[in-house]
């Protein structure tokens, strides 16, 4: 599994999706791997953004971000990105999501 994190400093969630101006992409299949960063043009002043950042996220499974619009959610169902909310230092965020993910396949 492919999951991208909103962040604007690679330590922490801390970002809504439309104001991603970067992700950071991590694999996991039994353990956890940091694969690379990735920019994305963002605008400051813009609204509606969402659609940017998952066109960069198109091969993850997993976006996690603070927040996210109700047109971004819309666009990531239609790619199959699973849209998460959570916030807080990346590593605790991914091991949240990571428990929850196991325990669900359970």
């Amino acid at each position: 599994m492919r999951i991208a994190i909103v962040s604007s400093d690679g330590e922490n969630v801390d970002l809504h999706l439309g104001k991603g101006s970067s992700v950071y992409i991590y694999d996991y299949e039994k353990e956890l791997k940091f694969v690379e960063s990735r920019k994305i043009a963002i605008s400051k002043d813009s609204k509606h953004q969402g659609s940017k950042v998952l066109k960069v996220c198109e091969d993850c499974q997993v976006v996690i971000s603070i927040q996210y619009g109700f047109k971004s959610k819309v666009k990531a169902d239609e790619m199959g990105i699973k849209l998460v909310t959570d916030e807080g230092p990346i590593d605790e965020v991914l091991k949240r999501y990571i428990d929850h993910y196991n325990f669900m396949k359970k």
